[in-house]
């Protein structure tokens, strides 16, 4: 095992949450089997053996504020609390900025204001008071985009926002693919938004587009959307394109669920470039954490909430060993599994559906052996070992 410098291993206990299979279309919440070790609530300092903290971050998703009275989600069965999230992302940023342990950032995992700001023509007021909130916070925020920002704002408008959080990326040569771009002449609209950095030596970040290939946020007129459309169309008839049963399919429901509008995916040139990184990272024997609003595997989240080509991300990152963690939102319910290449995929509790008595952030503590969530509310303590 690859030891980052002054971090040595540990030899603690493991808390486990695995999800059951699902049928391909069907919104069926899977049951937990929990494995707990004899210590399941975790704080710094308080595991056993010789672990040495190297860093934390923070984790927060699905926040979807909007000045709204309480809603639903799309079926109905669940509530969500639209106004109140933007109190929970407050205390989220208040307990960040009195932790013991010296935080070195904090991942946004996509869909910081609802798409309801779009129909009332509140999405710059809406944004602009979820950024008040993130000025708080002493540490940097990088953010990555979900459908609802796509809902909101423009890909060339998110681009020029404080949204853009590409600033603080590390700059490493990676031959062509490194631009983040699809060709040299590419416009801003064809772009994909995904970028990496390292926050100390061996551990290193990359967020991806996961929706470099959607109908959301780009110009009719651009390749990227006419191939994106007919893709969507060729895998979904219905009608309605963020319906994965409907008219058209009203028994059996999409072969392929996850192609629905409200998902996306990764471009080619996105994918290659991402197996550069890896690849860089393979060579310098650094250990990866990939975030994405959109989980990649089935075992995560529900089908309807995969990314359209999740297999080929999959693919990607099962071809090299520096993987430790796909980090994601989407599915509010949050979602956990350990795939057959020792890859933790962990999504995250959405704010927005979270009540006012309770909460959904979590703060990461990074060991050289170990990934540790501390949960708050919804989400759950996690231990999570590398295991290559």
């Amino acid at each position: 095992m690859m030891h980052i410098s002054g971090c040595p291993a540990s030899t603690a206990g493991a808390l486990v949450y695995r999800k059951s299979e699902h049928s391909a279309g069907k919104l069926i919440l899977g049951a937990w089997l929990t494995v707990m070790d004899k210590t399941p609530t975790w704080r710094p300092g308080s595991l056993t053996g010789n672990s040495e903290l190297c860093f934390s971050f923070g984790v927060i998703a699905d926040i979807q504020y909007a000045d709204l009275e309480d809603g639903y989600n799309f079926w109905g069965s669940r509530r969500r609390y639209y106004r109140h999230s933007l109190n929970l992302l407050q205390s989220a940023i208040d307990e960040w900025n009195k932790e013991d342990s010296q935080l070195e950032f904090v991942l946004q995992l996509g869909d910081i204001i609802d798409g309801f700001n779009a129909q009332h023509k509140t999405s710059e007021s809406a944004l602009r008071r979820v950024m008040n909130k993130f000025k708080k916070l002493r540490i940097p925020i990088h953010h990555t985009w979900g459908n609802h920002e796509l809902y909101n704002f423009t890909r060339d408008y998110l681009t020029q926002s404080e949204l853009n959080s590409k600033s603080l990326e590390n700059q490493i040569f990676l031959g062509s693919a490194a631009s983040g771009q699809d060709s040299p002449g590419a416009t801003a609209e064809e772009h994909y938004y995904a970028y990496h950095f390292s926050p100390v030596p061996k551990f290193r970040f990359i967020l991806l587009d996961a929706y470099d290939l959607s109908i959301l946020g780009r110009d009719k007129s651009t390749q990227k959307y006419q191939d994106s459309l007919k893709l969507l169309k060729e895998k979904n008839p219905n009608e309605n394109l963020n319906s994965p049963t409907g008219i058209a399919l009203p028994v059996k429901g999409l072969a392929e669920p996850q192609f629905v509008e409200f998902n996306g995916g990764f471009s080619k040139a996105q994918l290659d470039w991402f197996n550069e990184v890896l690849t860089f990272s393979d060579t310098n024997q650094e250990k990866v954490v990939v975030v994405s609003h959109i989980p990649v595997h089935p075992g995560s989240t529900e089908s309807v909430c995969l990314a359209w080509n999740y297999k080929d991300a999959l693919s990607v990152i099962h071809s090299h060993q520096c993987v430790v963690c796909f980090l994601a939102g989407h599915l509010h319910d949050g979602g956990y599994y350990l795939d057959s290449h020792g890859v933790h995929h962990l999504t995250l509790e959405g704010i927005v559906e979270t009540p006012p008595e309770s909460h959904a952030f979590g703060t990461i503590h990074v060991y050289d052996d170990k990934l540790v969530l501390k949960g708050r509310g919804r989400i759950p303590d996690k231990v999570m070992y590398y295991t290559g």
